[in-house]
């Protein structure tokens, strides 16, 4: 009996953080953080966000724009006073992106 209860919990709680990451609020924010604004890429060290960029099936479609970055999804590259930061990663990211052109936001 008390196995099945710890798979249940271990279960519940495996679930829960899987069901949890990569998800973007239709408010456009992760942990508190509007994702638009000025961004700056860190190569290492810690950033903000751990960032996987795809294909498909994205949690936010970005658009790279100079200037006005003030909606979901425009995001305004920069080396100095950022809104938030971003590393690149390959796995294990806090949620993914697909560079669009068009139709920023979340899909």
């Amino acid at each position: 009996m008390k196995v099945k209860i710890i798979l249940a919990v271990v279960a519940s709680v495996f679930l829960t953080g899987s069901a949890m990451a990569g998800k973007i609020g239709s408010s456009c924010r992760f942990q508190g953080v509007p994702l638009y604004g000025r961004v700056k890429v860190i190569e290492s060290g810690r950033a903000d966000f751990k960032v996987k960029i795809v294909n498909s099936f994205a949690d936010l479609h970005v658009k790279d724009v100079s200037s006005f970055p003030n909606s979901c999804g425009l995001w305004k590259y920069v080396n100095s006073s950022p809104d938030f930061t971003v590393k690149f990663v390959d796995s294990f990211p806090d949620f993914t992106i697909r560079e669009v052109r068009s139709f920023p936001g979340v899909p």
